[in-house]
């Protein structure tokens, strides 16, 4: 019988749906240490990692006859698990592709109408107590409808989100993405990250994480934003130079920003964290039940294919 690893916590619809396979669910919440990570390899036939669980070359390097044939991956992002590495060794990785989709977009747009309408300012002015009630002139933020939007990256969730801004807001939606895109929806491809920076009210990163994407939002990009213009980050935290970004919103350079996500996470610097032109989210994309429980069944389906010895559903 195969041995499989869960490595969180997850709702009881997942860890019941593997049929067939001895399921070990790892209760702690925290990421899978390196040493866990190596005994995985060693003693389970596929793991279900997630975010933080970095299987890098090394630790394949560490367990050169593993056990382990697959890692489905909680979860649409991967770039934790160096996947070249893991087909080298033998091992097949999978992911969680739609599942988050309409999540993570609905959150960046939550960012988005935070940040513009400057929202948890508000919302800390009236918990502080400090509300002296409503004046013409209060809190003044920048009114969507209507506003330029850019996407850096047009994949399953950058067009969901553009969806959102066109229909729903009428907005003017524009990006910048390796290729065109055949849209059901009107939008202007933009060659130039720069000028699509320079051109929009919005920025929304809706792009993969991992070598090719890190820092790809830098210095050089925030300062071509209009000091008007919002940050959003659903993607990965290393997209956006984390020091520029704050540099940026500290001496005006951009009006705000909005993040889910952050370089070093969980570790949010204070510099970050004392301003008040920036909403900070715990990473809550995909955090709905309903969504939760989606991904887990669409990771355990790649697992029972992998048990059943059929073709992968999601296969990297």
């Amino acid at each position: 019988m195969k041995k499989i690893l869960i490595a969180r916590p997850l709702p009881e619809e997942v860890t019941s749906a593997l049929k067939g396979c001895d399921v070990s669910v790892r209760e702690e919440t925290a990421p899978l240490s390196a040493n866990e990570m190596r005994a995985a390899l060693r003693d389970y036939d596929g793991v279900m990692p997630t975010l933080g669980d970095v299987f890098s070359a090394e630790v394949f390097a560490n367990v050169p006859d593993p056990r382990c044939k697959i890692l489905a991956n909680f979860g649409v992002g991967y770039n934790h698990i160096d996947a070249a590495a893991a087909r080298a060794a033998g091992i097949e990785v999978t992911n969680t592709p739609g599942a988050v989709t309409d999540a993570t977009a609905d959150v960046a747009m939550t960012l988005m109408l935070m940040s513009a309408r400057r929202a948890a300012e508000g919302e800390r002015l009236v918990r502080s107590g400090a509300w002296e009630g409503w004046h013409p002139t209060q809190m003044l933020g920048l009114h969507v409808t209507g506003k330029k939007v850019g996407l850096v990256g047009m994949g399953r969730i950058g067009q969901a989100i553009a969806r959102r801004c066109h229909y729903g807001f009428e907005m003017q939606v524009s990006y910048f993405n390796r290729s065109a895109k055949d849209l059901d929806f009107p939008a202007t491809r933009v060659e130039s990250l720069i000028d699509l920076a320079t051109s929009v009210d919005i920025l929304v990163i809706a792009v993969p994480g991992g070598g090719e994407t890190r820092h790809l939002i830098d210095e050089t990009v925030l300062s071509a934003m209009q000091s008007h213009a919002r940050l959003i980050n659903i993607a990965r935290g290393d997209v956006v130079q984390e020091a520029a970004l704050i540099e940026a919103l500290r001496v005006g350079k951009i009006g705000g920003a909005g993040l889910d996500v952050y370089e070093f996470e969980p570790n949010v610097p204070q510099a970050l964290r004392d301003l008040e032109n920036v909403v900070l989210l715990p990473h809550l994309g995909t955090a709905a039940h309903e969504v939760r429980v989606d991904m887990g069944l669409m990771a355990a389906a790649n697992l029972q294919a992998f048990i059943d010895g059929e073709i992968l559903p999601n296969r990297v």
